[in-house]
């Protein structure tokens, strides 16, 4: 790879999406914490989006809190008096406990003030879905609109797709959407597929490794949609023409002569020719013209094709407000239980952690790299739901951890000692960033690889 084969803009735009996710995301989750320790009379010293190690981009002392923006887009932390956390201020904590300390309050209040954070990003991502469906509606690309069927690559040719099949059910449910099958298979851990071949349904068995294959690929390698190669638009400041030129319309038919009938074979011998000059054969009209053509690096023509969702039209449900409650309560919760099974699917030995644990890398990447305002509150409510479940997890250093010790507490009558915090929170720290070093590891090795 080379410096001028990166998309800087398109990474630019996936770095400033990360950015304000995680930003609205933190300053909500750290709101939780703040607002319930200033309710029980807690003293905030510190309110920061992302880290300040060493220096901030921007502070003010407002009051007893110093309000601030640190320049590690990170995450963000509430500093409470008298509290046990990131910041291992074991000076204070050798103090006399003062009123206004975290420490000082009942174990019920600090219960709440820890899971406030947590509490928070269930209900961001809550109003995010319900109004992401109220706002954008449902689009669906059923199979019946699926003409030429499906493009079975080489993931699906193993488990016996064929091109032309066309997927009806999983696991005899019925598929309304063809674009969430994999994800579908994955997260409900299918056995079967049933298939339309030539006019009679098919049974096809997924093996039990398929899943495995799946992530690994990273839902690629299984199937597309087949469609045949209409240009909907010529890019002039790329498409190269040395003879005639494509126009709106045209219907690829050959490429050096070599038949075409469907994207995925014209884009597979187009690759065969990266800064070649090529022979391209296309249907106009009544007529068939040769255009002759050079492809750039990428071997790309220069064209835009019609897509499948134009081509073969969807189905678009829209909702009212009151609809959109409901489906969008729905969708938060069938999120986190995706979520639950792909960590029970990496713990259980069916995926594999090295492909599909990953870091901040991984999570900017997952943004467009052009500025899709309803793929981005969709992505920032479902790490929203990831956040809160995280955040939970009985882990010392996280809040699950700080409110397992209340719950304890609560229940036993009798308080850690401020000395094992200490060592619990040294631990969970310890771990957690082993957690993300690997991570970061693991998302370095691939951009490389």
């Amino acid at each position: 790879m080379t410096l001028l084969s990166i998309d800087w803009a398109g990474g630019f735009i996936e770095a400033a999406q990360f950015i304000l996710a995680i930003s609205i995301l933190v300053s909500i989750h750290e709101l939780g914490h703040f607002a319930t320790a200033k309710w029980f009379k807690c003293r905030v010293e510190k309110f920061y989006l992302f880290f300040d190690a060493w220096f901030s981009i921007w502070k003010k002392k407002i009051g007893e809190t110093v309000y601030g923006i640190g320049w590690i887009p990170l995450g963000g932390y509430v500093k409470i008096s008298g509290m046990i956390d990131e910041s291992m201020d074991k000076e204070q904590m050798q103090q006399p406990p003062k009123p206004y300390e975290f420490r000082s309050k009942p174990a019920w209040q600090r219960l709440i003030i820890m899971v406030a954070g947590v509490i928070m990003n269930i209900l961001l991502a809550l109003f995010l879905f319900i109004m992401i469906t109220y706002k954008w509606g449902d689009d669906y690309l059923p199979p019946k609109n699926l003409q030429y069927g499906i493009y079975a690559d080489s993931l699906g040719r193993k488990i016996g797709l064929q091109n032309g099949d066309n997927i009806v059910a999983i696991d005899n449910k019925p598929v309304e959407n063809f674009t969430t099958i994999p994800l579908d298979i994955m997260t409900t851990e299918a056995k079967t597929l049933q298939v339309m071949r030539n006019g009679q349904t098919v049974n096809i068995n997924i093996p039990n490794d398929f899943i495995s294959a799946l992530t690994h690929t990273k839902f690629k390698q299984f199937i597309d949609v087949q469609y045949p190669v209409i240009v909907d638009t010529v890019l002039k400041s790329d498409a190269k023409f040395l003879k005639d030129s494509l126009i709106k319309g045209d219907k690829i038919i050959a490429v050096n002569n070599q038949p075409v009938q469907y994207f995925q074979q014209f884009d597979s011998l187009k690759r065969l020719n990266p800064n070649k000059v090529v022979t391209i054969t296309a249907i106009r009209g009544s007529d068939t013209v040769n255009i002759s053509a050079k492809l750039n690096d990428k071997s790309q023509v220069g064209v835009f094709q019609v897509f499948p969702t134009k081509m073969f039209g969807t189905i678009h449900h829209s909702y009212s407000f009151p609809e959109s409650i409901p489906l969008g309560i729905s969708r938060c919760w069938s999120t986190l239980g995706d979520y639950i099974t792909g960590l029970q699917q990496i713990f259980s030995g069916k995926v594999n952690p090295n492909e599909s644990v990953g870091s901040v890398i991984s999570i900017a990447k997952a943004f467009s790299s052009i500025w899709d305002w309803e793929h981005f509150w969709t992505l920032t409510a479902i790490f929203s739901v990831i956040l809160a479940f995280m955040n939970i997890l009985p882990i010392p250093a996280l809040d699950g951890g700080h409110a397992l010790f209340c719950i304890y507490e609560i229940i036993t009558g009798r308080k850690p000692t401020d000395k094992f915090m200490e060592y619990a929170q040294m631990v969970g720290m310890i771990l957690l960033l082993g957690l993300m070093a690997y991570a970061l590891g693991l998302d370095i090795f691939r951009l490389f690889k």
